[in-house]
């Protein structure tokens, strides 16, 4: 690949993750301070990344796969979205906020496996050359995180009862249309439906893995899959405003540690899966959860604010060690004819499926400890995820078996 291509992929993918991570990590404080949205309508806004993902794959399996070219699909996608980004900024009503993010959630979440089909048609040997290109999406959710709390100052107290932290919709609208302008000046990646190994709309979705679920033991990995979305959805909805409402300084800046672990975690990945092996690796992941909502639960900003740094720092192990390990354990137990499927079938029950559900519990427990003066018994509230989290732990130890996947870097 040639040195400006990977240049070219790597600003895309800077920020593809920028816009991402600039507006979503504080939603959950916006919302509830700015426009006044009850905890109930904060889990229907981020619920709308659920609906994004289940519409995703039609979107690709209808559209990009068949008619028109990637990254052309990519810069249509952004540039729209860029426009509903600047409606969110300006919006002063959950009722008015809410179609915006959910037309933008259904057009953005596409653009991920987009960003994906771009780099890897320009790739020679993707399992060496796709890190190096991916790494840079972290570092846009990072730059993103830095730039709202030490350099804006728009999560600060004083920055969010000024109302700033709508700039962050107007930030991410701005390079929004940026990557929408540039996409059409990336590498060209026509529709597979012209290559002899295009994708049925049903292996998209993953339709055609269903018959891996009759695998007792990927049945369980699936099932458990969709459990521990439960949790995660916990952090993603509550970790800002939990923050923010103790009194953290610079909240969105310190949950960047949970991007930075992810790269450490990731470079360890390898070496801890072929020595421990799949299911001691799931176990690990499932025990970070447990354990991290425990330090939120019981951290603070004082003398235990550091048990804090460290529950978002578990966010590398939490989400590596299951996801990705969850990934190749699917590509090892799919083989060659459902390879693509079975990726989808667990994409679509985990960010689709398990986060739905995730999101409304989340907004149901939260609703149910919030006190008078609208604050949140945070302690309770976050042992309900640490406390699911262990049982699936529990049943997976329980019902899984064992069994040897050869790991391929």
């Amino acid at each position: 690949m040639k040195t400006g291509v990977r240049i070219q992929l790597c600003i895309m993918m800077f920020l593809e993750f920028f816009i991402w991570g600039g507006w979503f990590v504080t939603l959950g404080t916006f919302l509830g301070r700015n426009i006044n949205a009850t905890d109930g309508q904060i889990a229907q806004a981020f619920s709308t990344q659920s609906w994004g993902a289940i519409v995703a794959p039609f979107i690709i399996g209808l559209i990009a796969d068949k008619y028109f070219n990637a990254e052309r699909i990519l810069g249509v996608l952004h540039i729209i979205g860029a426009g509903l980004l600047y409606m969110m900024y300006g919006t002063t009503s959950f009722a008015l906020f809410y179609p915006f993010v959910l037309g933008y959630m259904i057009l953005y979440m596409p653009t991920l496996a987009l960003v994906n089909s771009v780099s890897f048609n320009q790739m020679k040997n993707p399992a060496k050359e796709f890190s190096l290109v991916r790494v840079f999406g972290t570092i846009g959710w990072i730059f993103a995180g830095l730039l709202i709390s030490y350099f804006f100052h728009w999560d600060s107290d004083v920055g969010i009862s000024a109302g700033l932290l709508k700039n962050t919709f107007l930030m991410t609208a701005i390079a929004s249309l940026v990557l929408g302008v540039f996409s059409f000046t990336l590498p060209k990646t026509p529709p597979k439906a012209q290559s002899p190994e295009k994708l049925t709309l049903s292996e998209m979705v993953g339709l055609d893995a269903l018959k891996l679920l009759k695998d007792k033991n990927f049945f369980i990995f699936f099932l458990s899959s969709v459990l521990i979305c439960i949790p995660l959805a916990f952090y993603y909805q509550n970790a800002n405003p939990f923050l923010v409402e103790i009194g953290m300084e610079n909240p969105t800046g310190k949950m960047t540690l949970g991007q930075i672990s992810e790269i450490l975690f990731m470079l360890l990945l390898p070496y801890f899966f072929t020595r421990f092996g799949f299911k001691k690796t799931i176990l690990v992941a499932m025990l970070a959860w447990a354990v991290r909502y425990l330090l939120f639960a019981y951290g603070n900003t004082g003398t235990l604010g550091f048990i804090l740094l460290i529950g978002i720092a578990l966010h590398g192990i939490c989400y590596d060690f299951f996801f990705v390990s969850g990934q190749i354990y699917t590509d090892s137990k799919a083989g060659v004819k459902y390879k693509s499927s079975a990726q989808g079938l667990i994409t679509l029950a985990t960010y689709g499926v398990g986060m739905l559900i995730g999101f409304w519990i989340a907004g149901e427990i939260s609703n149910s400890h919030t006190l008078s003066n609208g604050t949140h018994l945070w302690d309770a509230i976050w042992l309900y995820p640490s406390g699911f989290a262990a049982i699936v732990l529990v049943l997976f130890a329980l019902l899984f078996k064992s069994e040897k996947i050869d790991y391929k870097s």
